[in-house]
């Protein structure tokens, strides 16, 4: 994501997961969840690696839009699916971008 043209400050919404085995639909949803939130007021990007644990930053204009994505009607289901199905734990962690800088 090429946050270059973005106004600082912004919000990094990072989700930290451990999945669990069964597989049901998660990379489908994973998918949905991309497209929905890049429909989104307020969303600006996205980051995303799994390996041993998952880890996806996506990227907000501020917290109103993170709120509003919380309570998307998909996403809401999404979450009670990986809640159910999909992860053996995960963490949510909201910070305030208020510099970057990159090579």
């Amino acid at each position: 994501m090429n946050t270059e043209n973005k106004k600082l400050p912004y919000y990094a919404v990072i989700f930290t997961s451990v999945r669990t085995a069964i597989d049901e639909g998660y990379a489908e949803t994973a998918s949905r969840m991309i497209e929905l939130a890049e429909s989104q007021p307020g969303f600006l990007g996205l980051e995303s690696a799994r390996n041993e644990i998952g880890i996806t930053v996506s990227y907000w204009e501020n917290l109103e839009a993170i709120r509003a994505w919380k309570q998307n009607s998909e996403h809401l289901l999404a979450q009670e699916r990986g809640k159910v199905l999909w992860y053996e734990q995960y963490k949510v962690r909201i910070a305030k971008v208020e510099r970057e800088y990159s090579f």
